[in-house]
Order: C-alpha cells, then structure tokens, then sequence
C-alpha cells in the first residue's frame, strides 16, 4: 500500500466535488472530526455505558469522554509519527502532500470508533446476537442468506459505525456524513466482511468491519484507497495502516483509565493502581513526586495515568514507524500494544488480567449487563416482528414509535431487519429502559 493514495480527502457521496482550498481554517480531515463531534449519534454517546453503570455520584467515563480522549491519544500517535517522518524524509511532504494530516485522520476515526456501538457496553452486541441465535429472531434466519445470518448472529458494532456515516437514512440526505475516505478506512478495524470475520489468528478477522448492506460501498473505498485484498469473495482486505494507531489509542485509554475509575469507586486501592502502573511510567523521580508533593489519592492516580499514557503513546508510535513496512505489505499481524517490549508488555498483560478479575467483572457491571440483555432482547421482540409484519393493529401502533429516519422503502427480510437494528442499536442506555418500561406495561407514559 502506498502513503499517497492511503491518505485521500475524496469525500463519501460526494466524490465529484473538489477539496476546499487548504488556506482555510481546517484542513478536509479536521472538517471530519468536526462533523463528528456535532453529530447527533456522537452526542448520544453520553448516554451509552463504558464499563460502569451510570449514572451515579462519583462521574466515570461514559463512551462520549472515553472518545474524546482516545481521538486525543490518536492524534498524539499520528503527529509523533509524521515527525519521525518528517526528520528522516524532509521531503515527504512534497512527496505525500497529506502526510502532515495523519494526526488529523486519526483523531477523527478515534472519535467515531464506538459510534456504532449500542447501549449497556459490549453485553449490547451480545443482546442482539443472542436474540437470532437463541431467541424469538431465529425464526426468520431461514430466510436470509448465509452471509446475512452472521451479521446478525455476530451483530457488530464497528460494521455498525461504518454503517451509521455511509447510509442515507430516510429524510436525513444522501451524502450521510460526508467523510473522507481516509478516515472511514481508518474507522475499519477489521475490514472483511461478517463471514470471513472472528477468525481470531488473523488480526484484521478477529471481528469484521462492514454489513451486506455496506459491502459495495466498502469494496469502493478500499479501490479508491489501494488497500490490498486478501480474499475477492467473501470480500475482505488488510487494514488501513492507521487504524493501527486508532486500535492502540483506544487500547491504550481503556487499559489504563478503567483503573482509574476503578479508583474512584473504591474497587482498587491507591496502592493496587500504583503497583499496576508504576512500571509503565518511564519516570526516575516519580515516587518522590508521589509521596512528597501531592497528598490525594485521585491526583497521584491521575499523574501515573498520565505518565503511563505517555509512555505508551511514545513507545506505540516507535513500533508503527519501525514496522511501517510490514503494516504496509498487510504481514504486521499484531496490535501495537502486543508488540510492546517485553517488560511494558508484561506490565499490559497484568493490567489486562486484573481488570478482568476485578473490574469487569465487578458486581454492578454484571448487574448492568444483565439487565441490558433484558431491555435489548425487549425491544427486539416487540419490534422485529412489528416492522417484518406490520399485520395488526397492534403492531401498526409499534411502527408509529419508530422514528422516519429508520424507516425503509424495501421489501425484504434483511432490509427490514436491519432498519429495526439501527432503531435500536441507536439508542442510549436511559432510552432504551424508558422505552422498554413503556411497552411493556411497566411504567405508564406521561402525556408531554
């Protein structure tokens, strides 16, 4: 793969309009992040779990921040390795005129990474899995095509997001978001299609990127991209180098932030944390610091978060550079944060452990994930059959509570399906309890 066509500012839907001048205010990939950040799934992401419940007394992050700050970490990843760039190619920018922009592309991808995730955290996507492969939706999987079966067996909720910025969606326009190639590709962790995905060996299959619905558009963009195929049909490519960088931002504030939370709450001690992240901080005189100039416990937290993060930032964007040719030819089959030196990556590996032992699986995670299971499979069960039927006066009245937006004109199964996933898939954690509480006779809606 090569830089120059990697990074192209042509626009989705828009493809046969020129870039703006570059003398104006933002640059074509700072518009992405822009438009981003005012949109309204990104905004809903407030309301959508990261790990722990919300809300409560003591503010954790919610997937919103948690964006924010991997787009912050990635942009960190994509300007120290433009640098690294810059000083051993003083050319490459009369070379690759965008190269300068990487930092850009991967704060805006990092921003929409869990855009297409749905409420209750990853136990959502597990819902609506779990509602075709043991529920009352397996009924229709004899209906679909064998590659429309796993993206609802496996719902995903990275397809989800490319999903999400490519459809036009009834009412909303054609262009969708208009985001340029460069950063959609960026978005795609895992860019093959649901069939060839969870092959767990292979780093680019360990899940998969796009739906049926958006695989024409995908194969679009990877043509216009020259990223390399490594199956024709069933479609699937090698990654978009930058979405290395968007995978280690996220890698990197989950891994060492969810222990900062963790803090917060009082399940890890102050020491528990300190042993967890002094070894990632690269930092001579930092116990000094810790013991003689701050006396809270939440601050000396947040300086290790800071010190490790920055390690991590420093030592992630080394490798990228060092094994920029290998990411290029599709053979670097690991994330940045696996291929760690070996005494930080032991120090990942015990973070990793530890979290799962004591923070997810924490008793008010459990709980939240349980009771999301509930409220998704719910919905489901009310509206599937409402919108694939639409044959009783009761399901009729279920149809009127779906917005236009994900209404469909097509007649078949998996289109009207799908409309009812991005219904629901859409919704915040406070929605989706609200709306459930509602249908099911539980709590009687307020005239408003």
């Amino acid at each position: 793969m090569e830089w120059k066509k990697l990074l192209s500012a042509k626009r989705w839907g828009h493809e046969d309009k020129s870039p703006r001048d570059t003398d104006e205010a933002r640059s074509q990939f700072q518009i992405d992040y822009d438009r981003l950040i005012f949109s309204s799934p990104f905004r809903r992401l407030q309301n959508k779990t990261q790990v722990f419940p919300l809300p409560g007394s003591v503010f954790v992050h919610n997937r919103l921040t948690h964006s924010l700050e991997v787009a912050s970490v990635g942009r960190s990843l994509g300007r120290i390795f433009y640098n690294q760039t810059k000083k051993d190619n003083p050319n490459i920018d009369i070379e690759v005129p965008l190269m300068s922009e990487v930092g850009n592309i991967v704060a805006a991808a990092a921003l929409a990474h869990d855009l297409g995730n749905p409420a209750f955290g990853h136990s959502g996507e597990a819902a609506i899995s779990r509602y075709f492969t043991n529920g009352e939706g397996k009924v229709y999987l004899d209906q679909l095509t064998e590659e429309q079966k796993k993206d609802f067996t496996h719902f995903e909720g990275n397809a989800n997001a490319i999903r999400i910025l490519t459809h036009p969606f009834e009412g909303k326009g054609n262009g969708a978001y208009a985001l340029t190639y460069a950063t959609l590709a960026a978005i795609g962790k895992y860019p093959c299609e649901s069939i060839l995905g969870h092959q767990k060996p292979l780093l680019h299959r360990k899940k998969y990127g796009f739906f049926q619905s958006e695989k024409e558009i995908f194969r679009k963009i990877a043509a216009e991209l020259g990223m390399l195929s490594d199956s024709e049909s069933p479609l699937g490519y090698f990654r978009h180098p930058l979405s290395y960088l968007v995978e280690a931002a996220d890698d990197i504030c989950y891994g060492i932030i969810d222990l900062e939370d963790a803090h917060r709450l009082q399940i890890l001690s102050f020491d528990e944390v300190k042993g967890l992240l002094l070894p990632l901080c690269n930092s001579d005189k930092l116990e000094e610091r810790l013991q003689n100039d701050l006396e809270d416990d939440d601050a000396k937290v947040g300086l290790l978060r800071a010190k490790a993060i920055s390690t991590l930032i420093g030592e992630c964007s080394r490798i990228f550079y060092q094994e920029q040719a290998a990411i290029l030819s599709g053979t670097f089959n690991q994330s940045l944060t696996d291929a760690l030196p070996e005494h930080l990556l032991n120090a990942w590996k015990t973070i990793e452990q530890i979290s799962i032992e004591k923070i997810y699986n924490y008793q008010s995670v459990i709980a939240k994930e349980v009771s999301g299971y509930k409220v998704m499979a719910g919905l489901l069960e009310e509206f599937v059959p409402a919108l694939v039927n639409n044959d009783t006066h009761y399901y009729k009245k279920l149809v009127k509570l779906i917005p236009k937006q994900f209404h469909t004109e097509k007649e078949d199964l998996y289109s009207r399906v799908q409309s009812v996933l991005d219904f629901v898939s859409g919704m915040t954690d406070l929605y989706a309890v609200e709306l459930y509480g509602k249908i099911k006779g539980i709590s009687f809606p307020s005239v408003t």
